[in-house]
């Protein structure tokens, strides 16, 4: 199994302290800690991308360039690029610019976004949220591995004769697809023979799990060998103690106190948003959250990969307000008393064809 670092730059006041670091701040931590996933060595460093809400995370590809020019092996990934909402011609030319830019090292997942309040921000109708992310995406993979491209869609004006520049490094970046909720995502991956990056991040296993067997099931369908399906999941927040009762003793507050700041009333009952595992011991038994001993850990990883049969796994070390040397004291941690077993007993050839 492969290994990525996600961040989606989250900027609310600590939910303890109610303390709130500056914004410039903030976004310093999120390099720091991209550049210690990389000494550590994860395959990976994500940065969403949020347009509402608590979060630093509009503009990833800017990010995500700073960090191009701090490191130089990790692969840079977006977690998600609201396709959806984007303008496909400036989706080619940032993304391209960013992958000449860090030598090919870019893939993209991309999405309909997790917070509704980004189509009234850009003025489109969240009723034909699916249509937006369909036509969108399709007219960027046109954009990527053809030249001389016309088009004409619902969504923007037409296109004619149109090659974007800069072209990518070395072909079409790698595109995933981000999927939560919806069998929309799955589907849309399984037609072009693209990979899943399912959330796991919120609902319990059953419910990713039925967006991956249908994945790969159309997949095949589609005439594509099932052997080239990738999976990645995602994950609730990682928190690493040395036992069980030292995990609950130590964090509780803070999961539970965090839980409480996410939570969104006008959201209850409405899937994938409000997490149902609200208090530590219910995150650790059934969440998708990695908190515990490292073995507990382990256990839930390779639990997951029964099920999922995915490649890569997805980590968050920022998603409670811990410090910048709390954040990296956890990498480092996983890289040296977690990754290396589940590589082992889960291999992948992802990024090794």
């Amino acid at each position: 199994m492969k290994f990525q670092v996600l961040s989606l730059i989250g900027h609310a006041p600590h939910p303890l302290t109610g303390e709130l670091d500056h914004a410039a701040d903030r976004l310093e931590q999120v390099l720091a800690v991209g550049e210690a996933a990389e000494r550590l060595g994860f395959d990976a460093y994500a940065v969403g991308e949020r347009h509402a809400g608590p979060f630093l995370s509009s503009s990833p590809s800017v990010v995500l360039g700073a960090l191009a020019a701090r490191t130089s092996r990790i692969r840079l990934l977006t977690g998600v690029t609201v396709v959806a909402i984007l303008d496909p011609v400036r989706v080619a030319e940032d993304y391209a610019t960013l992958d000449l830019l860090s030598r090919g090292r870019i893939e993209l997942v991309v999405g309909k976004g997790a917070e509704a309040g980004h189509f009234d921000l850009f003025g489109l109708d969240e009723e034909r949220q699916w249509d937006l992310q369909k036509e969108r995406y399709e007219l960027l993979r046109r954009l990527w591995t053809e030249e001389g491209v016309d088009w004409e869609g619902e969504f923007r004006p037409p296109l004619k004769n149109v090659t974007t520049v800069p072209r990518p490094y070395a072909g079409p970046p790698r595109i995933w697809h981000g999927s939560a909720t919806s069998l929309n995502s799955p589907e849309l991956a399984a037609k072009h023979g693209d990979p899943l990056f399912t959330a796991n991040a919120i609902q319990p296993r059953e419910a990713y799990a039925k967006l991956i067997a249908h994945y790969r099931e159309r997949f095949e369908e589609y005439g594509h060998d099932p052997k080239d399906a990738r999976v990645a999941a995602g994950s609730g927040g990682l928190l690493i103690a040395d036992s069980h009762e030292q995990a609950v003793s130590r964090y509780k507050e803070l999961y539970e106190a965090r839980t409480r700041q996410n939570f969104r009333p006008h959201l209850e009952g409405k899937t994938g948003y409000n997490t149902p595992f609200r208090t530590i011991e219910d995150a650790i038994a059934g969440g998708p959250q990695l908190i515990g001993s490292p073995q507990q850990i382990i256990d839930k990883l390779l639990g997951y990969h029964e099920v999922y049969r995915h490649d890569l796994q997805s980590v968050t070390v920022d998603a409670f307000g811990q410090s910048t040397a709390e954040q990296i004291e956890t990498l480092e941690r996983f890289a040296e008393e977690i990754a290396p077993v589940v590589r082992k007993e889960a291999p992948s050839t992802l990024w090794e064809e």
